[in-house]
């Protein structure tokens, strides 16, 4: 498992009932094409060896025995392989047939799995020819030159760099209590379902919302392979249903009612999975109840690593399939929370900063949600504009058109008279423009909004968003202070999606071009003067980095735990030019992620005294919520593996 990453397969191969040798053939023509992809663990359909639909042909001892017979050819031909193959055939064990699932590798059977629940109901018959595992005790028996021991007991299986995981049957997932529910709080970070799930209409949807959902119960790989074209259409159909799921997330699917066999490949990230597992304290309290037996897989050779997976450059942004919906949902979060703050303190007036850039964009339009679903008027939102040495006539424009656009109350404070007051009172040259130059700026706007929203009976609304927090890219005790941040748990990539999702849905066009014109401003704090032609000199970006850089170092440092080593893994993946995404040389990716763990340590003090402000993702940088971290800990760990990074 290179960055705990591990390259796993559905195969659904071509089927002749009954035909075993035939069968076999398919099934070696891909586990072959899966080792030379580097594909680690492949499973095939429920009763592959023999096709699922044989019927009463399952009492019949030469189809039994051939189906043994075609087993000792496949371990015959896996006997140089690598690669862990999964296939279903049936087995006689003492008096009863099971239906089965073998795990075999490099020639040996590893384990036996028998299927626990039988369908026996509508065009399900399975109860007429096999037992269940509950019916059995554990038996040794010798099967195709191996001694096993066929067990109902649960059975985990363990690759020889570490990745565990469990095997059910087709009904078994369907059941109350799947067999995988214990496979995976005693350790499976995979689970494996050999299937013959008939297609009939509306089922697909369903299957697929149920693997998605156990996938997601058991926070685990989930690979499932259900047998296709070839098995009898004598009264029902079988699509070849082949699909991969992690934590609830589809990787990737085969093609349904193809005629040619079908091999589905996805790499599963079970490094995320064991984090997933780590933090959350409800997989951690569930009873294991009966102890799996492991089974150990072969040594094998290290595989040439390649990443495979798509990687989402904007992992914070929606997808266009849900844009919308998820955008109402995150402002119907932002508003739910500021609306519960006013009505609790009975206030009708709140005061924000409005600079014409995205921050304080989109904290206003909060704020005018926020308002109109209290039934508020507008007015008593309070849009305070304070140019300063850096505003540009751009911003400025936009921040009083919005304002008015709006609605709400305008409100023009120049800072410059008294910043250069403060600059004489401490004896600072107005000429060096260094960080007490700055910060000055960005305290006296938070003294005016503190001090209007005293005048005036309301509360300051911060704008600040999470990216700033992550760097610390905010003044303490300036723009990093108010009574209630709205932005607090969004993202700057967000933040230019949500500004954008309410210039086209949600206002007059006078206000959407103001809206998609900030939206193109470069992202900026103004504190620096402007050039010659008046435009914005000082960018953040090229300052502190890309965001869109940073926002994915975040996401996955946070919510996954992911080490720099596996985080520039992942970017370079994500932002390598491919489709449509912004192209970052390797230097320049290092460069930033290292800037970003830098910075991250070593800003945590600002986040210590957050003002509140509500989650809305499933990152949260609140020092009372998801991220408790001391202000003095030590990046040595994380910079040095960073700096390293070749």
């Amino acid at each position: 498992m290179q960055h705990g990453l591990i390259k796993v397969a559905s195969a659904v191969p071509l089927t002749k009932v009954a035909d075993c040798t035939y069968n076999i053939q398919q099934i070696e023509n891909l586990i072959a094409q899966a080792e030379g992809k580097g594909v680690e663990i492949i499973v095939f359909p429920e009763l592959c060896v023999t096709g699922y639909t044989c019927q009463d042909l399952f009492r019949q001892t030469l189809l039994i025995e051939q189906a043994e017979t075609a087993m000792l050819m496949l371990l015959d031909f896996t006997r140089q392989l690598d690669i862990i193959s999964i296939v279903g055939l049936p087995v006689v064990v003492g008096h009863q047939l099971l239906n089965c699932a073998a795990v075999i590798q490099r020639g040996t059977l590893l384990g036996m799995v028998p299927k626990t629940y039988l369908p026996n109901y509508c065009e399900f018959y399975e109860k007429r020819w096999f037992s269940s595992a509950l019916d059995m005790q554990p038996t040794e028996i010798r099967f195709a030159g191996n001694t096993i021991t066929v067990t109902p007991q649960p059975q985990l299986f363990a690759t020889c760099d570490g990745c565990m995981f469990g095997v059910e049957l087709c009904e078994d997932l369907w059941a109350p209590v799947p067999p995988s529910n214990h496979l995976a709080v005693s350790g499976a970070d995979i689970i494996f379902n050999l299937s013959a799930s008939d297609a009939l209409l509306g089922k697909h949807h369903y299957l697929k919302s149920l693997v998605a959902q156990q996938s997601a119960r058991t926070i685990s790989g989930y690979v499932y392979s259900s047998c296709g074209f070839g098995e009898s259409t004598q009264d029902v159909v079988y699509a070849g249903n082949g699909m991969i799921f992690e934590n609830g997330h589809l990787l990737a699917e085969a093609e349904r009612f193809s005629l040619q066999p079908q091999l589905t490949i996805a790499q599963v990230d079970v490094e995320r999975l064991r984090n997933e597992r780590r933090c959350n304290s409800t997989f951690a309290n569930a009873p294991i109840g009966q102890m799996a037996h492991v089974v150990r897989a072969h040594t094998v050779q290290p595989r040439d690593f390649q990443l495979i997976r798509r990687v989402d450059p904007l992992p914070f942004v929606p997808k266009t399939t849900d844009s919308v919906d998820r955008c109402e949902e995150i402002f119907s979060i932002q508003v739910a929370g500021l609306a519960k703050r006013l009505v609790h303190i009975g206030c009708q007036t709140v005061v924000v900063g409005i600079s014409g850039g995205l921050d304080s964009t989109l904290a206003l339009l909060v704020c005018v949600k926020t308002f109109d679903k209290l039934g508020y008027p507008r007015k008593g939102i309070v849009g305070i504009t304070m140019p300063g040495f850096g505003t540009t006539d751009r911003t400025h424009r936009n921040a009083v058109d919005l304002m008015h656009s709006l609605g709400v109350t305008a409100m023009e404070v120049n800072i410059s008279k008294a910043v250069t007051q403060h600059f004489s009172d401490i004896g600072h040259d107005p000429s060096l423009h260094d960080i007490t130059y700055e910060n000055s700026q960005a305290r006296e706007r938070t003294q005016i909004l503190m001090d209007k929203s005293n005048q005036l009976g309301g509360i300051v609304i911060g704008t600040g968003d999470m990216s700033e927090l992550a760097l610390g890219w905010a003044t303490y005790n300036g723009d990093h202070m108010s009574m209630y941040g709205v932005n607090v748990g969004v993202p700057k990539t967000l933040i230019r999606h949500l500004v954008n999702h309410v210039a086209e849905h949600g206002v007059d066009e006078h206000s959407k071009a103001t809206l998609l014109d900030i939206i193109d401003t470069p992202i900026s704090p103004e504190l620096i003067p402007a050039d010659e032609q008046g435009n914005i000199r000082q960018k953040t970006e090229d300052l502190v980095g890309p965001y869109e850089l940073h926002d994915f170092f975040l996401y996955y440092m946070l919510r996954f735990g992911y080490r720099p080593s596996k985080i520039y893994l992942l970017a370079k993946r994500a932002f390598d030019g491919t489709n449509g995404t912004v192209a970052y040389e390797d230097e320049v990716i290092k460069k930033w992620l290292v800037t970003f763990i830098r910075r991250f340590f070593s800003q945590q003090f600002k986040r210590s005294c957050l003002p509140d402000g509500p989650k809305v993702g499933s990152v949260s940088l609140s020092p009372r919520g998801d991220w408790r971290m001391p202000s003095d800990a030590s990046a040595a760990l994380w910079l040095k593996e960073a700096e390293e990074l070749s």
